[in-house]
């Protein structure tokens, strides 16, 4: 398992019609449940994740909007951590959240070029 998803119930529909596993959730809780069971037992020094945990394998964990700011802190701190898996946002069923940049407003900023 390369990619696993976490998000709205019919975008884990649609990532398993491509053959990406993932967790629907609703609220902030079950939102933290699953990033814990994905990222527990990720072993830092051998650089894989423990055989039979959860998240075994996962080296990408997709989330949509909405679960990260869910997340909080606690994703702030993970992608931090230079740990596996890597953590990519996308936009929820219902669009970009308000005041979100997209990744091509970020380079833009970053490099100055207003076109």
């Amino acid at each position: 398992m390369d990619y696993y998803f976490i998000g709205d119930p019919e975008l884990v529909t649609a990532f398993r019609f491509v053959g990406i596993q993932g967790t629907a959730v609703a609220d902030a809780a079950e939102t933290k449940a699953a990033f814990l069971r994905i990222t527990r037992g990720w072993d830092e020094t051998a650089g894989l994740v423990l055989p039979g945990g959860a998240g075994e394998g996962c080296r990408v964990l997709i989330l949509t909007e909405e679960a990260a700011d869910w997340l909080g802190e606690l994703l702030i701190e993970w992608q931090l951590s230079d740990r596996y898996p890597l953590i990519v946002e996308i936009p929820g069923i219902l669009g970009r959240l308000p005041g979100r940049k997209t990744l091509v407003d970020s380079i833009r900023e970053a490099i100055g070029i207003h076109v």
